[in-house]
């Protein structure tokens, strides 16, 4: 049982004891003691005044005293400031906890049987037409982290995947290929399959502005002004007739065209694959918008006859919801054809099928906030329990130093390139260190600049609340110091290297053994204690972010310890199995917490 745990327990009992009435659990607050006074952990006593019906001073003093003598293992002695008991913890009782984060392998997070809830995740979702960019980059990090974190909290998870392969999009790069592409494959120009197709989405739109452009001049010559004439231009401009006419034919299963379609598309999915092991992500399960679209069409059709929507005079189904705030949403065409929504219900429909879900969780940006209030809605009305309660994990978009992506015209921050480039700058920031280490291969030095380079770009992504826009900075988030990824991967190493060297020496304590404690050692201890703590906030707020900066602040913790202590050179054989035992559990939870996060640490740098 967590000290926090023991002193709640003791603390409701001491109320019922000295004061004759039974108290919530809620009205314990425990808090870490403020560093001006003595000890380590602070019980606020003034939500038990009503109960004492005694002043701040006294109520705490006869809780201090019966904690003193009810748990002399715990509490070794406390002090009174003002509506304040501030506890003294026993030595024995942090070494029992550093000894019980040595035995636990899963230590601070919570187990997950079959009984589990049952948790999707959906991320990534992206479009065939492009390769990944930054903005999938911190998608993906988002997804993978929470699916760790919800995992470690005792859910079963499901990590998924809708992939939008239908659509004018992907008909503009198949149409630019057949006529610009001269039969390219990935094979013959050693392109990856999503960044071939993304050149011919770039190419279609350079074309087709060229092509609007003269058309525009043609109707403006002949005294259109400009909006009506550009109007004009978009509607008769033969090559998007020609990418509408090539929809078409995919919607009526075109033999030819899906044919093109599938072969694109297999070659952006084998680009998508090699990306998504780079940043070390991966699927449990992926859904096709060409597969839920009609799923979702059968889907809003029931609505309609259960009279939850209604058609208008047009054709076209719409959702009235007025009453619950908001305006009325289309979910199908006048033409029969479905929009975003309605394949989101036919992708919900499947995955309810699948899996027996108690929450669903989408990863979308921000901009989708309105889309998904409206989502909960229609899913709740459609009979899907977990409608009502599906999360939106809501996240801000980011920008570089120099300004914002454009998504258009092929000047996205490609996500090959940036993970690229992290690797290649934290070779050369790390070249020195490296060159430090002997015996060390070539291959070694790759893959330490691997961990190091990607480590920097996820943590740097992680460390932010999602909710917030951000701005990313390759220079910074690779440095060596601050709040960075590489600073807490190469406390880590540094740690492993005190510890391989005491193996070397033989000086290796399994067990710690009984001493006292030096108050930064008490506090790297707390520090330690607080990691399922922060687990735990981190799955309930669904904020990665908390994670994170629990590991830069143990690492900060760990390095104060560090510079104050001989570890190696201690005389003292009890203490310096105790400051050895401290680096085996600060290097395990910092390798849990960074785990959570997707990043590896390397056991040297």
């Amino acid at each position: 049982m967590q000290i926090e745990q023991k002193i709640t327990q003791a603390v409701l009992a001491a109320i019922k004891t000295l004061y004759g009435q039974d108290a919530p659990e809620q009205l314990v607050q425990l808090g870490a003691t403020k560093k001006e006074f003595e000890g380590q952990l602070t019980l606020v006593v003034f939500p038990f005044l009503k109960i004492s019906r005694k002043k701040p001073e006294d109520t705490a003093q006869d809780i201090g005293q019966y904690l003193v003598k009810q748990l002399p293992d715990v509490v070794a002695r406390f002090n009174v400031i003002k509506g304040f008991l501030n506890l003294v913890i026993a030595d024995a009782c942090w070494i029992s906890l550093l000894s019980e984060i040595q035995q636990d392998e899963h230590y601070g997070m919570q187990p997950v049987t079959d009984q589990s809830p049952l948790v999707m995740i959906e991320y990534s979702s992206p479009n065939t037409n492009k390769p990944l960019h930054l903005g999938h980059v911190r998608n993906n990090l988002l997804g993978w982290a929470l699916a760790q974190v919800m995992q470690a909290n005792g859910n079963r998870v499901v990590k998924t995947n809708i992939v939008n392969d239908r659509g004018i999009h992907i008909c503009k790069s198949m149409l630019a290929w057949q006529k610009w592409g001269n039969g390219e494959t990935p094979e013959s120009t050693g392109m990856k399959g999503d960044h071939l197709i993304g050149k011919y989405y770039v190419a279609f739109d350079q074309h087709y502005r060229a092509e609007r452009q003269q058309l525009m001049d043609k109707y403006m010559a002949e005294g259109m002004d400009e909006e009506a004439a550009k109007e004009r231009a978009e509607k008769e401009s033969p090559l998007m007739q020609e990418a509408r006419q090539m929809l078409v034919k995919w919607e009526q299963n075109d033999p030819e065209v899906r044919g093109l379609w599938k072969r694109m598309n297999d070659w952006v999915y084998a680009g998508f694959d090699e990306t998504y092991r780079a940043l070390g992500v991966g699927f449990d399960k992926i859904y096709y918008e060409s597969q839920t679209y009609l799923e979702g069409k059968e889907k809003v059709m029931e609505g309609l006859e259960k009279g939850f929507f209604y058609r208008r005079d047009d054709g076209s189904v719409w959702a009235d919801l007025t009453g619950e705030g908001l305006d009325e949403k289309l979910l199908l065409r006048a033409d029969g054809t479905s929009v975003y929504m309605t394949q989101d219900i036919g992708t919900a429909k499947l995955r309810f099928q699948d899996f027996p879900i108690d929450k669903m969780i989408y990863v979308v940006g921000n901009e989708q906030n309105y889309h998904f209030q409206v989502l909960s809605i229609l899913l709740d009305k459609l009979g899907f329990k977990w409608g009502k309660d599906l999360v939106h994990f809501s996240y801000g978009m980011v920008e570089l130093p120099n300004g914002k992506m454009k998504s258009r015209e092929g000047t996205v921050v490609d996500a090959d390139d940036l993970i690229a480039k992290m690797i290649e700058d934290a070779r050369t920031m790390s070249e020195d260190k490296v060159n430090k280490l002997e015996g060390i291969s070539e291959e070694e030095a790759q893959e330490i600049a691997r961990i190091v380079g990607l480590g920097a770009l996820k943590y740097f992504i992680l460390k932010v609340d999602a909710r917030k826009n951000m701005l990313f900075n390759p220079e910074e988030s690779i440095d060596f110091n601050g709040n960075t990824g590489p600073f807490i991967q190469y406390t880590y190493a540094r740690i492993r290297s005190i510890l391989r060297k005491a193996a070397d020496a033989g000086i290796v304590s399994k067990e710690p053994p009984s001493a006292e404690l030096s108050e930064k050692e008490i506090a790297l201890v707390q520090q330690l204690a607080a990691f399922g703590a922060a687990v735990r906030q981190a799955g309930s707020d669904y904020n990665v972010s908390v994670i994170a900066n629990y590991c830069y602040d143990l690492a900060k913790e760990f390095n104060g310890f560090y510079h104050d202590f001989q570890i190696l050179k201690e005389s003292d054989e009890q203490k310096r199995a105790i400051r050895l035992a401290l680096c085996a559990a600060v290097a395990k939870v910092i390798k849990s917490g960074m785990g959570l996060l997707g990043i590896e640490v390397p056991e040297r740098m």
